[in-house]
């Protein structure tokens, strides 16, 4: 879960970000991030993560509930999409952290 917590942790940008992660970054409410930072999250989503599976990382900022329900779920779609969400969160905290 720590991986999931840091890359929330970086929401709370001002300024514009490309894609759809960087933005979601942008429009969250975590004041610890800079439109640098958010833009670094984007470049390790764009290298880690399909445009499908950008888009729904992207919904876990603004809803972290919804990160819990796929982590939990016993779905085989969901536990591989959470084990490559997880590589991309711990390698945005490696690098842009």
């Amino acid at each position: 879960m720590g991986a999931l917590a840091a890359l929330l942790v970086l929401g709370g940008c001002a300024g514009r970000v490309p894609g759809v992660i960087g933005q979601a970054c942008l429009n969250s409410d975590r004041p610890a991030a800079t439109p640098a930072l958010c833009s670094c999250v984007q470049q390790v989503a764009n290298q880690t993560l399909t445009s499908a599976e950008q888009r729904r990382a992207a919904q876990f900022f603004r809803n972290p509930q919804r990160a819990q329900e796929v982590r939990q779920s016993d779905r085989p779609g969901d536990e591989r999409f959470w084990q490559r969400y997880r590589a991309f969160a711990d390698r945005a905290a490696a690098i842009c952290g």
